[in-house]
């Protein structure tokens, strides 16, 4: 158990503005400071060449605990949408070209399930958190929600697909939802939930290493 007296730093490895609030609500009860990319010029951002979520967050905790010197979590995570054998997958962030917004993304994911029924319109969030050392040591935990897609866009919070995720308990896409419901049940609450652990193992061992 890390002592409380003790300050602890962790990088998180995103320039996405809205999943780094996500990643810093879900890890405020934790005894951690938590830092962005942005917090150190100079920071690579690499090239995501993974055929999986785990690879890709991998290579990126990796290289932001190589830079820091911190103890680094990167998430990779991605819609998995059945009609579309999976698509868009791992390339959920890239989908719909380079530099396409949230919006064009999900706008070309419906037109590419136009006349699905809604029976088949099933889909999952996937997310994969990685925790990475400055020594090479790395670590991982995975969660998911299942849900299915809209016919049209749902609601103005959150970011990426969002307003196209339902939630059929709920009858509410996480572009519907409270903040803090959200963050209680999503696919990246989930994993970094199951992270915690792994989290809190890295940034003693590190700091321990460093003293």
């Amino acid at each position: 158990m890390m002592s409380r007296s003790v300050v602890h730093s962790l990088v998180v490895a995103t320039r996405n503005r809205g999943k780094l609030a996500e990643i810093r609500e879900l890890l405020s009860r934790l005894d951690v400071v938590v830092k962005a990319l942005d917090d150190y010029p100079g920071a690579p951002e690499p090239e995501e060449t993974g055929a999986t979520f785990r690879e890709n967050a991998v290579i990126k905790a990796v290289a932001a605990a190589t830079f820091t010197g911190e103890v680094a979590v990167a998430d990779d995570s991605g819609l998995v949408v059945e009609a579309l054998s999976g698509a868009p997958g791992v390339m959920s962030a890239r989908y719909g070209g380079s530099g396409a917004s949230d919006q064009e993304k999900y706008e070309k994911l419906l037109a590419a399930m136009e006349g699905v029924p809604d029976a088949d319109r099933t889909a999952r969030f996937v997310c994969v958190v990685a925790v990475a050392s400055p020594d090479g040591s790395v670590s991982s935990a995975e969660g998911a929600v299942e849900g299915s897609i809209t016919r049209s866009p749902r609601g103005t919070g959150g970011f990426g697909y969002d307003p196209v995720f339902l939630i059929p308990e709920l009858g509410m896409t996480f572009g519907e939802l409270p903040p803090t419901i959200k963050n209680s049940m999503s696919h990246r609450a989930r994993a970094l939930t199951a992270a915690e652990p792994l989290i809190l193992e890295a940034l003693s061992q590190w700091n321990a290493h460093r003293r």
